[in-house]
């Protein structure tokens, strides 16, 4: 068995997806768009360009993201995704760049069970 994530942005995935390339180095390996569904019934009116599905490989994680019913809110609760870097330097790197326009939960600090664990909301949440 595999669980994978998979991220409604509610019409932000596009935007969610470019800050993430920028951020982390993402890949888009697939990505389709509402208006190029097979499935007629499926195209929604005013949101032919969204984003119906993509899959993203983040570092070694593929990362499932749609713009879902695109209402521009997304909510993001009850989880957290965490990054796991090699180095310090490395984590210090990527938390800087995910802060761009989000906020700090817990500041990035050496801990007992890690040499940087730092917490944060970016600005997609």
């Amino acid at each position: 068995m595999q669980v994978q994530t998979y991220l409604s942005f509610d019409g932000r995935a596009e935007e969610a997806i470019e800050f993430y390339k920028k951020a982390l180095g993402a890949k888009v390996e697939m990505l389709m768009r509402w208006k190029d569904s097979p499935d007629p019934k499926m195209h929604m009116p005013g949101a032919e360009n969204k984003v119906m599905h993509a899959y993203v490989n983040i570092g070694e994680t593929g990362v499932m993201m749609s713009d879902g019913h695109n209402k521009g809110a997304p909510k993001f609760e009850g989880f957290n995704l965490s990054i796991a870097t090699k180095t310090a330097a490395e984590a210090d790197k990527l938390f800087n760049a995910l802060l761009e326009g989000g906020k700090v939960t817990m500041p990035q600090t050496k801990t007992f069970f890690s040499e940087r664990f730092g917490m944060l909301t970016d600005k997609l949440a």
